[in-house]
């Protein structure tokens, strides 16, 4: 019995969950959907590696430039956007993490250090960490290839920057999972996001008017960041090339300070979600009075569509409302759009001889909004969880569910695109009419003819995610690879239309071009709703088992 219960270690413990995850996943690969669900986040990462292979060259011929010309202290900008990156990325980009509950973990008997360590290696494990991890490496190879005497300083500055990072990042996501888990701070949280949002707005008009006190005003401030992280790691590498070892020692320890404050107070957080946390939005049980009145009305704004369509209608908007990020990615478009066209200097299009053209300004924006907007669409049942049994058990046709899912969607696109079109011809103008009308029929052209192949992306590839929650949101593989070829080729076909009016000089053939394509994508999706409807009852079991897990 001593043997039996004799301690295992912290890196034991470690090493049994990561041969338990790679059993998992070898054993995950003897199912179609799964081998191909992971050729598609391979070929969606190997798509990925390019831009950071090419960021990773520009800092290394950066790091070496900055030390060779005895510029080393300039390192602090590369930090800084580093920084930036590592913070802000996985909050926009919550849908392409590792997929990973931690909660799984307290099935086994590990240890809260082990806990601890697997997850400050999941916050490593993600794009957004192992990019960073990727140009603080090149950084590193740059200024020892300038100065190699800068290895050791520079490795032990990068060292704590990363822990740093890491556990800054776990923090932050930890905290804003918890804060969007109820309803209240979810609402508070929105509304301060949007008045920010909103503030952006005036720094072009503040800066106009008042830009010379701004100016004489911002040296006095910038000493301060340099108590900062990035700022420390930089004058801390400036500090070793110059031989100046004890400057350069209180920035490492200002480092490491950073990284000890933050990685306690995440310790505190995932104590807690060790002890068994559970974030949940559930109100508490109470008797609730019927009004009438209230129904009839609801059920009147929905009275053209058919009860099982105006149905999931209903369900898909509140669960629209429940989901902090779904909503928060629908600000994303307007609020870009606003932050373009408020700088009036951008668009110098009357009587200017350089400036942007609206001709050009106005489908690029557009085809923006679609990009980001139809995103979601190739996974439509995300959310759905056990929930997606009803609508096998039900007296309705799959096909009213994807029309109600469809409708939905479509709604959103042209609420935003209307919001987007009003502000563009308030603050720059419109176009001539044969390019806003060509923009506005290879809207409906692109719209519609992503609907069928989202359609039978979602039933093909589903993957279930949670609401509120900014780890372990990783869509399909093969859906992410879907959507991009889908987009790139309808937005090819788009291209080529606009440049084909162009090369012609016939200014509305792209328009009537639009036109049919339009009719024709429009006819392909009321063809395609029946040959869906029976390709879910295939996929019935499979759409059950990848949501209800």
């Amino acid at each position: 019995m001593a043997d039996v219960a004799q301690p295992v270690g912290i890196l034991k413990q470690v090493w049994l969950i990561a041969g338990l995850r790679w059993r998992l996943l070898h054993n995950s690969l003897r199912r179609k959907q799964n081998r191909l669900d992971l050729l598609g986040l391979i070929i969606v990462s190997l798509l990925a590696g390019t831009f950071v292979i090419g960021v990773c060259f520009a800092l290394f011929v950066g790091a070496s430039d900055f030390v060779s010309s005895g510029r080393s202290s300039w390192l602090s900008l590369f930090f800084w956007a580093i920084f930036l990156w590592w913070q802000l990325f996985p909050i926009i980009a919550a849908g392409f993490g590792i997929s990973f509950d931690f909660r799984t973990l307290l099935r086994f008997p590990v240890s809260f250090g082990a806990f601890y360590v697997i997850g400050l290696a999941y916050g490593l494990a993600d794009f957004t960490g192992l990019a960073a991890v990727c140009w603080i490496v090149s950084i590193i190879l740059g200024a020892a290839a300038a100065n190699l005497a800068l290895l050791t300083p520079i490795f032990l500055v990068a060292v704590l920057f990363v822990i740093f990072n890491v556990a800054l990042e776990r923090l932050l996501g930890s905290w804003l999972e918890r804060m969007l888990a109820r309803r209240r701070s979810r609402e508070l949280f929105f509304a301060v996001f949007i008045l920010l949002m909103v503030s952006v707005q005036l720094i072009g008009p503040f800066l106009n008017r008042y830009g010379d006190s701004v100016g004489s005003w911002l040296p006095r401030v910038l000493p301060y960041f340099a108590y900062f992280p990035a700022s420390l790691a930089g004058s801390g590498v400036g500090a070793a090339s110059e031989g100046h070892y004890g400057e350069f020692a209180l920035a490492v320890a200002g480092i490491a300070c950073y990284a000890v404050f933050f990685g306690g107070l995440l310790w505190l957080r995932f104590a807690a979600q060790y002890r068994g946390e559970e974030l949940s939005q559930a109100p508490a049980p109470e008797r609730t009075l019927r009004n009438s009145v209230g129904r009839r009305s609801e059920m009147d704004a929905l009275a053209l569509l058919s009860p099982q369509v105006a149905a999931v209608v209903r369900k898909e908007i509140r669960y629209l409302l429940r989901n902090g990020f779904a909503a928060l990615l629908l600000l994303l478009p307007p609020i870009l759009v606003f932050a373009l066209i408020t700088q009036a200097t951008l668009f110098r299009f009357s009587g200017a001889a350089s400036g942007t053209s609206p001709e050009l300004v106005f489908p690029g924006l557009m085809a923006y909004i679609i990009l980001i907007l139809m995103a979601p669409a190739y996974n439509s049942f995300a959310y759905e969880n056990t929930g997606v049994q009803t609508y096998f058990t039900a007296p309705l046709k799959f096909r009213d569910v994807l029309l109600g899912k469809n409708f939905v969607q479509v709604s959103l696109i042209v609420t935003e695109l209307t919001l987007c079109i009003v502000a563009f011809y308030y603050r720059v103008g419109l176009p001539s009419a044969p390019i806003f009308t060509a923009t506005l029929a290879a809207i409906v052209f692109t719209v519609v003819g992503q609907l069928s192949i989202a359609n039978w992306s979602s039933l093909s590839f589903p993957r279930k995610l949670a609401f509120g929650q900014v780890h372990g949101q990783r869509q399909s593989g093969m859906a992410v690879l879907v959507a991009f070829g889908a987009q790139i080729l309808l937005f090819g076909i788009s291209s080529l239309v606009l440049a084909l009016g162009r090369w012609t000089g016939d200014r509305w053939l792209p328009a009537k071009a639009f036109a049919l394509l339009a009719a024709a994508a429009f006819g392909g999706y009321i063809a395609s709703l029946d040959a869906l409807t029976s390709y879910a009852e295939k996929k019935k079991e499979k759409l059950i088992e990848a949501l209800c897990r």
